[in-house]
């Protein structure tokens, strides 16, 4: 089991001091990893089940604040959680990603890819919200085709994107893993068919994030692929009380289904970094 921190601008804040001082304490105290989400826009009224986001809610670009937090660290791995890869075109999004693994001496491990869930944020990608879960299909397709190409450029024909005799360089520092996030049966078996692990939503049971582990790892056995070499990551919550620090206890308890069990996003990263 591995233990990582996601840092929500839109709930911390974008103080950049505050952010990288974060961050080295996360790898100072062993971390694996550090996430951030992604809003590409808000508007007045979005919300996702009894949520509403404050239209002023200042959720920063997550590559951006990624390639700021390599700058000042050395260990941690890097991850979104989620990206909204409908929103993103995957030519260019692929030279980014490539780019912030380099720069980061191959840091980049723990890309997370979602669909959204507002209506309102597709339409302001330009995207039909409907087709969403098709383009992300393709956009994985295309991510790891361009990063696989060699200088004789690879050719991609799909419903959203085409190219013919593309070439992306710098290549990541190694294969660059793809989880994909999402409660939804789709995204579980998204993350069977085409992801290297898969990261459920928080507001599932612990009965229905069981129920899609075992579609994730069905649909992986049918289409050919090894379901042990697929990983699984999800939330927690710890209490970082300066009491919590003689011995943290989860507040819910945690399944570990695999070995290799990723566990990341204690609730107040900025509570804990008060505690030393």
């Amino acid at each position: 089991m591995k233990f990582g921190l996601s840092y929500n601008t839109g709930v911390y804040g974008t103080d950049p001091d505050q952010m990288i001082a974060v961050a080295r304490h996360a790898e100072q105290c062993g971390f694996e990893s550090f996430y951030f989400p992604e809003h590409i826009a808000l508007y007045p009224g979005a919300s996702l089940g009894p949520v509403t986001f404050p239209a002023s809610m200042p959720v920063a670009d997550p590559l951006e604040c990624l390639a700021f937090v390599a700058a000042a660290t050395e260990r941690i791995l890097l991850g979104t959680g989620v990206l909204l890869l409908p929103y993103h075109q995957p030519v260019v999004l692929a030279k980014r990603l490539a780019t912030l693994d380099v720069l980061s001496k191959g840091r980049m491990r723990l890309l997370t890819v979602g669909v959204g869930a507002l209506p309102g944020e597709a339409m302001a990608g330009g995207v039909d919200f409907a087709t969403r879960g098709r383009r992300a299909d393709e956009a994985i397709d295309v991510l790891r085709l361009l990063w696989d190409g060699d200088e004789n450029g690879v050719s991609f024909d799909g419903t959203f994107y085409s190219f013919t005799g593309l070439c992306s360089f710098p290549k990541p520092l190694g294969r660059l893993p793809i989880h994909v996030g999402g409660s939804s049966p789709a995204a579980a078996r998204r993350a069977g068919l085409r992801g290297d692990g898969y990261f459920p939503g928080g507001g599932l049971t612990e009965a229905e994030r069981a129920a899609q582990v075992d579609l994730m790892l069905q649909t992986a056995r049918a289409a050919g692929r090894d379901p042990a070499a697929l990983e699984y990551t999800r939330w927690g919550t710890i209490d970082m009380t300066a009491a919590a620090r003689r011995g943290p206890r989860l507040d819910r308890p945690v399944r570990a289904e695999r070995p290799d069990l990723r566990l990341r996003r204690p609730p107040d990263p900025l509570a804990w970094l008060a505690l030393g």
